[in-house]
């Protein structure tokens, strides 16, 4: 009995350290001289393509305007709607042109968020695997073009000698990937793809990711996972996160040490029981 609380109390130290020594993680940040690179591209795109006019707003991952042009012959509500663009794919990371295609087909009350923009030509700005801020346009020939000159500016930052850089390698230690799994946190996140390492103590809401196919393993634990069916008093919380009390109907499944389990974008799905600790990976590929 002593040696177990002993080896309890280690155990206790140990991650005592790792949280101490992850309380602050490194983070890039867009600098003024990476925006005009960015606004230099676009205004190349825009001059190949013969654009009658365009604005190019750059901002933060914050959402904070960083630089703006407006070429001559663009009309003047397109700085105000550039921004707006960029903000948009900015804070919520991901490119404006589907939130556009979402209240397109239906969901109009999105359109009810404050500081939203959901018009097309609005592109996040990766590095390393890092949303570091994001290019919006207006003005050009028509919606798509505006998304052409975007993501030309936004490609700008992984171009090195007019040659795209290889895609960078992203490496945890294992103390940071263990410090994550304490409190259930992102590992990494972009535009592309997301790794959790995610840990719960108790049964959670129902969930339903529109844009996000979740890939799960479990590493510890088990629990009661229950998929498809009704979601029960579900609210949308984000653009396409939907949260609920339970789930009405679907498939039950016991999840233990070891399993693997696919949810497809739009699948409700709820970790309707569990004995705790339950640690798992989920990798979310956004669609």
């Amino acid at each position: 009995m002593k040696a177990t609380r002993i080896f309890a109390l280690v155990l206790l130290f140990i991650a005592a350290n790792i949280l101490r020594a992850q309380s602050v993680t490194p983070k890039q940040m867009l600098t003024l001289a990476g925006a005009k690179k960015v606004i230099a591209a676009a205004v190349a795109k825009a001059k190949e393509l013969n654009a009658p006019g365009a604005v190019i707003a750059v901002v933060d991952d914050g959402g904070n305007l960083m630089a703006l042009e407006r070429l001559d012959n663009t009309f003047a509500a397109g700085a105000l709607i550039s921004y707006g663009k960029a903000r948009t794919s900015a804070i919520f990371k991901r490119p404006t042109a589907v939130f556009e295609k979402i209240i397109r087909e239906g969901r109009t009350p999105m359109v009810a968020l404050n500081d939203f923009t959901p018009l097309q030509g609005g592109v996040p700005i990766e590095m390393n695997g890092q949303i570091v801020g994001a290019v919006g346009v207006s003005g050009a020939a028509s919606a798509q073009q505006d998304e052409e000159l975007a993501i030309a500016g936004a490609g700008a930052l992984s171009m090195t000698n007019g040659t795209a850089m290889t895609s960078a390698v992203t490496f945890m230690d294992s103390k940071t990937v263990a410090a994550a799994f304490v409190k259930g946190q992102p590992l990494i996140e972009n535009n592309q793809y997301k790794v959790h390492a995610s840990h719960r103590d108790g049964p959670g809401k129902s969930e339903v990711h529109e844009h996000e196919t979740d890939i799960i393993y479990v590493l510890e634990g088990t629990a009661t996972f229950v998929t498809g069916g009704k979601v029960v008093d579900g609210q949308m919380i984000s653009p396409g996160e939907i949260r609920g009390a339970s789930i009405e109907g679907g498939e039950t499944r016991k999840l233990v040490k070891g399993d693997l389990v696919i949810v497809p974008q739009g699948v409700p799905h709820w970790f309707k029981d569990l004995k705790a600790p339950f640690n798992y990976y989920v990798v979310k590929s956004i669609n």
